[in-house]
Formats: structure tokens, sequence, C-alpha cells
């Protein structure tokens, strides 16, 4: 399982989303890539309002919020 996390630096939310998939990690077989959308302007015009935007095998999971039972749920089946 690759979870993708699209993030930019210095949104509150981003690092919420984040903590949520790293104290996860621990307990269930996942990697995990995190992708700044400030990086590219494609990027920045798909995600941008929408951020934090979490990315399970390819297909979009969580966007601005992401909760953890959801996330555990999913990554632990």
């Amino acid at each position: 399982m690759h979870v993708v996390l699209y993030a930019r630096p210095g949104c509150h939310l981003c690092d919420a989303a984040r903590d949520v998939i790293l104290a996860e990690q621990g307990r269930a077989d996942f990697t995990f890539e995190e992708i700044d959308i400030e990086r590219s302007d494609d990027l920045l015009k798909e995600y941008g309002v929408r951020i934090p935007v979490v990315v399970v095998d390819g297909r979009e999971r969580f966007e601005i919020e992401v909760d953890p039972r959801g996330f555990a749920d999913l990554v632990r089946s």
C-alpha cells in the first residue's frame, strides 16, 4: 500500500494530516510519500484549495481533514 500526502509548507491542516499518517505507519504496512504542491503549477491548480489531500494506492481518500479512525481502518485492511 502506498500513501501520498499532497501538502504545502506552513499548512496546519497538512501538519495534522501528516501526524495521523505517521502515527499509523508503525501499525500498518504502507509506504509514505509527501509531495509539496508548491513545486508545480499543475499541482497547485489541482490541489491548491483542497489540501491536505491523501491518496491511497492511487485513489483520493481524504481532503482537508484526515479522520484518524477512518485512515487506520483503510490502511489496516
